[in-house]
């Protein structure tokens, strides 16, 4: 594992000559080796700051050191009332009350007070823990007191770890002065917290601290924009040498370069699936968004009756009854586009109510009437499934339509699971073809689905349960998506297995580590986050479910009942799954780390060849996710083979950060870069992600699989900004620099690494970026060069040979297009010239 953030950057900085970052003067008080702080939050969103006292005897705040993380971003992540202890074993415990209505409060625990361990929710009795205290005992626990808002009083007992919480019933007698606080005067407002003498080592790291995240944030600022200025001196021309050290040669990954798809963005209904009916299913509703309905996408000459009395499955009761002459329309996905000869395939349920025949008209209708149709006659009062083909007329222009649906005979009908597909999918699995024509040509190693957040989902009720995406459509379970809109769960794991399949790429599915996305809104209790998670006494069967997902993907049809229903569904060959991920970017809880050991030993135990990887949180370094999860995998490196990083960061970051891996500890668990990516769709953007490429490439002993994130997006439903690849209804609109960039490494990936050394100038060295890697199986060499500078680099190559006439592929531009350029050509020998602001990779 890599040094922590705060050791790596203190020493030096706190000898820098930058006066931005000096250490600013205070108060010794008592002595030469003790001074005064006090702890307390400056407002409920500001979360927890350091105070301290200066030699004008007024406190100097310090800056923050820890925030709320509790439920949702923007109606919480508050602080109210925090109350710090100072331990005898000179460790820090800290509470504070969420909110006035969630049953829980805040628990954190740090050994510095700058790092803390994620943050723990107790529930407790009480609708509202409000102004919580603490108290250490002789045993060394902890006594934690609360208020109702009532006003009363009750009692929680901390173990000494501090993750252990037992609410004592009934009320507490302690008295009032028990919430006497100390008070001081910061900025000109004067705040309620606690104060300490501590030693004035402890002060300097804590300040160190806060210049080493203040010189992070200036450096990470850096944007390509102002390089006029910043180079002015360098000229037209920089000269470099590449030195290729052929004699060091390590193996690395040959899974690097993979894809994570996530249903968000309307990545999957509306998008990569290529059901062109949008509410097929009748079941949409205000859980899902405000103002749907089970009729949402659909109209009609008449009232719609939605029905539920004889469904046509019990995860799918709504269901359309439709009189003659009643005609219903769905309108799609902001409409359906037809063309001249496009065909359709169609198919609906249907049961006739009161007759034992009926005929159905369908038909396409566009501005100028009918451009397709035909019959379909129903027999018996069973729902059947009904299928035909609509060919839209040679004679009419392209544009939306609508599909129809009108019973022509006395006698209700009713309908549901109407679908309509192009009759030309991606390998005719039901994708669309040309979202899965790009993603495929990025030629991906591996591909994480179903999700990230959607995965843990909007509380316990909402977590993605694999078993409810496969069997028959009408079988499958519809979900609310934690982004804001609708699961058909047509696009489940039979296809998401299937796709990986036809593009040739390993399987990795991502499941949750029994707790809910953390930013989970308030469940009808007022409990959020987390939200405990799953009870303990489920996690057996929640086990047993994961481990049937592996014997339903790898079984033996002839043995395995879940096996049975993969080959019942048309995959009667085992699908070889290697990898399954426990948990995303999760808070590393207690709640979370006592259900992710369980999951992964029972895992293990069955299946001990399966890859498990774990999560560390949504960001890198020095985040108290990052720093306790990695403290979880590696004290857990028998059931955790690799652990899932995630980071969306500036440009200026990966700029100055190429060394991140550099210092990983080789025997620890391995990292999958699951979700990263600049935050911009720009050239820049595609630079710096392509010297980060360079930079996992040379750590790819240690790093063994990276996935841009998010992967789809479709105009005017955007949940996430930057995305890889843009598209409506028609086409793909937008192939982003990056797209380009992950498509170039996942085209020329190689198995070695062939180390090297950038002779330049120190001041330039941080703006260019060079890779070797070798393909043993296809017998390659490619040489991958990034110049991230406004001039020109003329390079000279060293210790490989380079001959004339080798060809390269190359992505340039200006740093604020967002269009890419890319271009093939030849070299002339070890000495070339690379354009400014380009990525340049040559075929050997």
């Amino acid at each position: 594992m890599k040094k922590i953030f705060l050791l790596v950057l203190c020493v030096t900085l706190s000898m820098s000559v930058d006066a931005q970052f000096q250490q600013p003067a205070y108060q010794i008080l008592g002595n030469d080796t003790t001074c005064q702080i006090f702890v307390y939050s400056p407002g409920e969103t500001a979360g927890l700051h350091v105070a301290y006292l200066t030699d004008t005897q007024s406190w100097c705040d310090a800056g923050k050191v820890c925030g709320s993380d509790y439920a949702q971003w923007g109606a919480e992540k508050k602080m109210h009332d925090p109350y710090v202890l100072h331990a005898t074993d000179g460790t820090w415990r800290l509470v504070f009350s969420v909110n006035n209505y969630s049953p829980c409060f805040a628990a954190a625990y740090s050994e510095d007070l700058v790092t803390w361990r994620p943050q723990d929710y107790p529930r407790v009795s009480q609708k509202g823990a409000l102004k919580p205290i603490i108290f250490q005992m002789d045993d060394g626990t902890f006594d934690i007191y609360y208020k109702g808002k009532d006003g009363s009083r009750h009692y929680v007992q901390a173990n000494q770890q501090f993750r252990k919480f037992t609410e004592t019933p009934g009320l507490s007698t302690i008295d009032e002065v028990a919430w006497m606080r100390d008070t001081a005067t910061v900025a000109g407002h004067t705040h309620q917290g606690n104060l300490f003498d501590v030693p004035k080592v402890h002060l300097d790291y804590i300040l160190n601290y806060q210049m080493a995240l203040a010189h992070d944030v200036a450096i990470s600022g850096e944007t390509m924009l102002n390089d006029a200025s910043r180079f002015a001196s360098i000229g037209n021309n920089v000269n470099a040498t590449l030195v290729v050290k052929t004699n060091q040669i390590k193996r690395i990954s040959d899974k690097l370069t993979g894809v994570f798809f996530e249903d968000i963005s309307y990545a999957a209904d509306g998008g990569l699936y290529a059901e062109l009916i949008q509410n097929r299913d009748f079941e949409y509703s205000e859980t899902d968004r405000h103002g749907w309905s089970a009729t949402t996408a659909w109209q009609s000459n008449s009232p719609i009756r939605v029905e539920r009395a004889i469904p046509l499955s019990k995860n799918n009761p709504n269901y359309v009854s439709l009189a003659r002459r009643d005609t219903l329309y769905n309108i799609g996905w902001d409409g359906i586009t037809a063309t001249p000869q496009q065909q359709f395939d169609f198919s609906v349920y249907i049961r006739n109510e009161n007759t034992d025949k009926n005929q159905v008209l369908v038909a396409l209708i566009g501005d100028r009437g009918v451009v397709a149709q035909t019959k379909i006659k129903t027999e018996g009062q069973g729902w059947n499934r009904y299928s035909a083909k609509l060919i839209v007329d040679k004679k009419a222009m392209k544009g939306n339509v609508r599909l129809a649906l009108t019973p022509l005979k006395t006698g209700n009908v009713d309908i549901d699971m109407v679908s309509l597909f192009p009759s030309e999918t991606f390998k005719g699995h039901g994708l669309r073809k040309d979202l899965a024509e790009a993603i495929a040509a990025l030629h991906p190693k591996f591909v994480r689905f179903p999700g990230g957040c959607m995965t843990h989902g909007q509380g316990l009720d909402n977590i993605y349960r694999w078993n409810e995406t496969v069997g028959t459509w009408q079988d499958r379970k519809p979900a609310p998506n934690i982004w804001g809109y609708h699961q058909t769960r047509g696009l489940g794991f039979l296809e998401y297995f299937q796709f990986c399949e036809d593009i040739g790429a390993e399987p990795l599915p991502v499941l949750a580590a029994g707790v809910p996305c953390q930013n989970s809104r308030p469940n009808a209790d007022g409990y959020g986050g987390q939200m405990g998670g799953i009870p303990m006494a489920d996690i057996p069967a929640y086990c047993q479910e994961l481990i049937n997902m592996i014997e339903w993907a790898n079984g033996d049809p002839s043995t395995s009942k879940w096996a049975k229903m993969r080959a019942d569904a048309g995959h009667p060959a085992p699908f070889n799954l290697k990898y399954i991920g426990i948990g995303n970017e999760d808070i590393i809880s207690t709640v979370f780390e006592e259900r992710c050991e369980m999951i992964c030993r029972a895992i293990k135990a069955k299946y001990p060849d399966i890859v498990i990887c774990g999560t560390v949180g949504p960001s890198h370094e020095p985040s108290a996710d990052y720093i306790e999860g990695w403290k979880f995998a590696n004290a857990h490196k028998d059931i955790i083979d690799m652990v899932d990083e995630h980071y969306y960061e500036s440009t200026g970051w990966f700029m100055h950060h190429q060394d991140y891996y550099d210092s990983y500890d080789r025997t620890g668990p391995k990292v999958y870069l699951g979700e990263w990516a600049s935050r911009s769709t720009t050239h820049e953007s595609a630079l710096v992600e392509a010297m980060h490429l360079c930079s996992l490439e040379r750590n790819g002993d240690v790093v063994v699989m990276s996935s841009y994130a998010p992967l789809l997006c479709k105009e005017r439903y955007s949940n996430w900004n930057p995305d890889l690849i843009y598209f409506n209804n028609d086409s793909i609109t937008h192939l982003t620099p990056s797209y380009h960039v992950q498509r170039l490494w996942g085209n020329y990936w190689g198995d070695r690494y062939i180390a090297s050394d950038f002779k330049i100038k120190d001041n330039l060295r941080y703006r260019v970026a060079a890779s070797i890697v070798k393909n043993t199986k296809l017998g390659k060499t490619y040489l991958k060069l990034i110049n991230a500078l406004p001039a020109q680099l003329s390079l000279n190559i060293e210790g490989l040979p380079i001959p004339a006439g080798a060809t390269y592929e190359e992505l340039s531009g200006k740093v604020n297009e967002k269009h890419a350029k890319i271009s093939k050509s030849k070299v002339d020998g070890p000495n070339m010239t690379l354009p400014p602001y380009t990525v340049r990779i040559i075929e050997l």
